[in-house]
């Protein structure tokens, strides 16, 4: 059980938390088969940063950090290269990232000119809209969605995840992390449905693209994409709203909150009712290990 200062309070109070925390989406973690050449694909292809790389001898393996600004207050990509493995399986659970971009056409002409990505949809209107989209995959396999749209503070937009139940899967973000359903389309032409969760507007910030294909209610994860890390006010009142939830949706904690030996950063992580792994970071810690 979560231990903190609220323990012992009504499930109600205990619930209000999400509410009033100030979570921010912090950076995505997955596994590469070659670092240098995932970092100057990102680099060159699709106008990244490289923020900060560092390398763990002892635990073998290196991160590299990529992003369009500051992780104080940006999303990045954590790519995580461990020694000797070259390839990941990435399953079909996990289904993209997406970038915002004022000219998708001219970024498919760049990523097309690359040895290092290659476009997979041509760039146009997204199927029954007028949204100029196109897809580009990376070494790895990973899928990126370009998405043309104006100007945006955040242009790594999306982390598109594939669910077995979406009212259940919405429920749990909502509850467990107070995010918002901001929007949410059906498409059953194609035989799918879309939520959009977030802290914030579409436009403005990263979302999580949680994606229920109709009649599909488990996928393989594979072994390349790890988690989502979400930055929190109070590490031990937020796993005590995440414990409360999953005894109603599914999921559990993985790792009870509390410092990281050798960092003291305080985390705690927990999968979802689908089995994604989410780690919440003390907002103040990680501020503390940026700089």
């Amino acid at each position: 059980m979560a231990t903190g200062s609220d323990a012992g309070k009504s499930a109600e109070a205990v619930l209000e938390w999400p509410k009033q925390d100030k979570k921010r989406m912090l950076h995505a973690v997955y596994r590469v088969g070659d670092l240098d050449r995932t970092i100057k694909c990102y680099t060159e292809c699709f106008g990244m940063k490289l923020l900060r790389k560092r390398d763990v001898p002892e635990e073998k393996y290196t991160n590299a950090f990529l992003g369009y600004g500051p992780e104080d207050t940006n999303f990045a990509l954590e790519l995580t290269y461990n020694y000797g493995v070259d390839k990941y399986d990435i399953g079909a659970g996990f289904g993209h990232f997406a970038i915002a971009n004022e000219d998708v056409y001219k970024l498919s002409e760049t990523i097309k000119s690359s040895d290092c990505c290659k476009i997979t949809r041509e760039p146009g209107p997204v199927k029954g809209g007028s949204t100029v989209i196109a897809f580009a995959q990376d070494p790895d396999g990973y899928m990126f969605e370009l998405i043309q749209r104006g100007p945006t503070p955040e242009p790594l937009c999306q982390v598109m995840l594939r669910v077995g139940d979406l009212d259940r899967a919405i429920m749990f973000y909502e509850k467990a992390l107070g995010m918002k359903l901001l929007r949410k389309k059906d498409v059953p032409q194609y035989k799918y449905t879309i939520a959009m969760m977030g802290y914030a507007e579409e436009d403005k910030t990263t979302v999580l693209e949680l994606t229920y294909n109709y009649g599909v209610t488990e996928y393989n994860k594979g072994n390349a994409y790890a988690q989502v890390a979400i930055g929190t006010d109070d590490v031990y009142k937020s796993a005590e709203a995440v414990e409360l939830v999953t005894k109603e949706l599914g999921g559990k904690i993985l790792r009870q909150p509390g410092p990281l030996p050798g960092l003291n950063t305080k985390i705690t992580s927990f999968l979802d009712p689908d089995g994604w792994k989410v780690v919440l970071v003390d907002h103040a810690d990680f501020l503390k290990e940026l700089h």
